[in-house]
């Protein structure tokens, strides 16, 4: 008779599993307790059980397959170890061995998945604020070609972008501009563009070719939603003036445009895209109250331990992320050590083949984390 090696040690042996037992435990006692009939006449209380119950479900309905699966592979394994060398069964039972082998790898990466901390913030909609840095009329001109890269690419995803305001340049740049970008899951793709994104390219004017570096600073922030931010409006003061640029007639005669300030904080968020005064401060409110989420979860990443600061960021856009090449045709994202050689197309809105490896690297690292930390 031959003996069969078993394929683990114990199937899984990378997954946390005292976390996912914990996980399944507390799946039943939320379950036991929406039976509750007390729970079930409580709508506050009945409403954040079942929020608990689906952030948990996903994983715990994959760990359940997982232990399935690897209960039908043991048995697999024992039947082999049974089998003749040329007994008829033997690949059939070798052939089931390899496919339930290739369905517990697949369980486990996507329990792994799940097990990665979430952002709160991924599915929200995006405040984009865009700003010419360093290098003059340079540095307007790509700021508006980083502007429309962002525009294109939330085109590609579905998403609606909501000029708020701009400032335009002699040469037909962008000083600055910000905007909304709506759409599900706007925020877990372009959360991490923030930062200083510096080009390296020969300016029209430069009658020597001589390459110029200009600099662009890229703020993302998640938009807040109503009940997390209040506002006072005695904390406001509210200053209306005639918007400028393009907009056709009646832009330059009426005080359609707003501008806040938040006095506590002293904020100053404007926008003049709206024709109505009305809809340009209800604009303006939606990204100030952003500005003060991000305020607030700065206070807290603060007060963290340096890990956790690392992990969620402190809020310090100082430092240069990427770096446009034109002369090499080259992307360079310094914080991954990625390059690319697709520079007009990324300019055109193709960024997932930048966003993805972000994505998935920041992905891994929050992995580690979570497989270091016991509870």
């Amino acid at each position: 008779m031959q003996t069969v090696k078993t394929p683990t040690a114990r199937s899984g042996d990378n997954l946390q599993r005292d976390k996912l037992e914990r996980l399944e435990i507390t799946y039943q006692d939320i379950t036991r307790e929406m039976a509750d009939p007390e729970v079930a006449t409580d709508p506050k209380r009945f409403r954040d059980l079942n929020v608990k119950l689906s952030e948990i479900q996903p994983v715990v309905q994959l760990w359940r397959e997982f232990q399935e699966v690897d209960g039908e592979l043991q048995e697999t394994v024992e039947m082999l170890a049974g089998l003749g060398k040329d007994d008829e069964l033997r690949p059939v039972a070798q052939e089931e061995m390899s496919s339930l082998q290739s369905r517990l790898a697949e369980l486990e990466e996507k329990i792994r998945q799940e097990l990665i901390p979430k952002d709160p913030n991924d599915q929200r909609n995006v405040v984009l604020e865009i700003r010419a840095g360093t290098g003059g009329d340079e540095a307007t001109l790509f700021a508006g070609e980083l502007f429309r890269m962002y525009s294109r690419y939330a085109e590609t995803q579905g998403w609606k972008v909501d000029m708020l305001d701009v400032s335009e340049s002699e040469v037909g740049g962008m000083k600055e501009v910000s905007a909304i970008v709506e759409g599900r899951g706007a925020f877990s793709r372009l959360k991490y563009e923030g930062g200083v994104h510096r080009v390296q390219r020969v300016p029209q004017t430069e009658a020597s070719g001589r390459i110029h570096t200009s600099a662009v600073t890229v703020a993302v922030l998640p938009e807040a939603e109503e009940v997390e931010v209040e506002v006072d409006s005695k904390d406001l003061r509210v200053d209306t003036f005639c918007a400028s640029g393009p907009g056709g007639q009646g832009v330059n005669t009426t005080y359609s445009a707003v501008r806040l300030t938040h006095l506590p904080s002293g904020l100053v968020v404007s926008c003049q895209d709206e024709r109505s005064q009305i809809k340009n401060k209800a604009k303006a409110l939606r990204v100030l109250k952003s500005r003060l989420l991000q305020l607030e979860e700065e206070k807290a990443a603060a007060e963290q331990s340096a890990q956790r600061r690392e992990m969620v960021g402190s809020g310090d856009r100082s430092e240069k992320i990427r770096t446009y090449n034109f002369p090499q045709n080259r992307v360079t994202d310094h914080r991954i050590g990625l390059t690319l050689h697709q520079l007009p197309q990324i300019l055109e809105g193709q960024l997932d083949p930048v966003v993805q490896p972000l994505v998935e690297h920041y992905q891994a690292e929050l992995m580690q984390r979570s497989a270091a930390d016991p509870h």
